[in-house]
């Protein structure tokens, strides 16, 4: 799918308005990025919560459309405000992007967006996802964040979509123990590069936050070329499941 800078649709004003506003320093996506909201200790977490609240509502359909059709910034920032609003009118959109994984860091969003939607069709993308990506376990993509959106949601639904991934010696543990094998191998892959610059190096560790602004937990993930399967599942847990660290349910659930 080509990027194309929303001045060239009309909105131009977008990326200002909705992905580089500042909080603390930072611009909102490099927080959406790491997750620093989520925690308690942020002195900003209640004015940006309330202002991707109201972001998330004022922002109109083709304003979102433009920030999907560019960079993994405005991808991600389009991700959240769309989960967060729970646009459902963007399911189709959202998966096509989440399979295509042109851009990096965006999928988390998709992710994020499709468990708050919370639909039997939302799980369906996911597990095709995982279909096409758990098994490439020479690719760090967002299978984790895909992993714990469906977790939710099959907690939400009722389902068990998850169980087939996350038997014990099945995708998701193959691709967790890769890791380990893998860190130092030419042919591993991170995630696309993005179209403009690469992202600060200072964000190698985060919490996912695909799945714990949906009211669940985070998967832990490990940026960069030194990703341990040990850092993603302890020696004294089974590797059959994502390791969880809990949240408490966020403001806009």
């Amino acid at each position: 799918m080509p990027s194309q800078h929303p001045e060239k649709v009309g909105y131009g004003h977008v990326v200002e308005s909705y992905v580089t506003r500042m909080y603390g320093g930072l611009p909102r996506y490099l927080v959406l990025n790491g997750g620093r909201f989520l925690g308690p200790r942020w002195w900003h977490t209640t004015r940006f919560t309330r202002h991707l609240i109201a972001d998330a509502a004022a922002i109109n359909d083709e304003e979102l459309e433009a920030l999907l059709g560019y960079e993994w910034r405005s991808r991600l920032t389009a991700g959240w405000l769309i989960g967060v609003d729970r646009r459902e009118r963007f399911r189709a959109r959202i998966g096509d992007l989440l399979l295509a994984s042109e851009v990096c860091y965006s999928g988390g969003a998709y992710c994020f967006a499709l468990a708050r939607f919370g639909t039997h069709a939302d799980a369906e993308i996911l597990t095709a996802y995982l279909d096409r990506y758990l098994p490439r376990t020479d690719l760090r993509y967002d299978q984790p964040s895909a992993v714990g959106a469906l977790l939710r949601l099959d907690a939400h639904l009722g389902t068990d979509h998850a169980d087939r991934f996350t038997q014990p010696d099945g995708l998701w543990d193959r691709w967790v123990q890769a890791l380990a094998h893998l860190q130092d191998s030419p042919r591993i892959h991170s995630r696309r590069t993005a179209p403009l610059d690469r992202p600060p190096v200072r964000l190698r560790q985060r919490l996912d936050p695909a799945v714990v602004s949906a009211g669940c937990a985070p998967v832990v993930r490990q940026r960069g070329r030194t990703a341990r399967a040990d850092r993603l599942v302890p020696p004294s847990h089974s590797a059959s499941a994502p390791v969880w660290i809990g949240y408490a349910q966020p403001m806009w659930a």
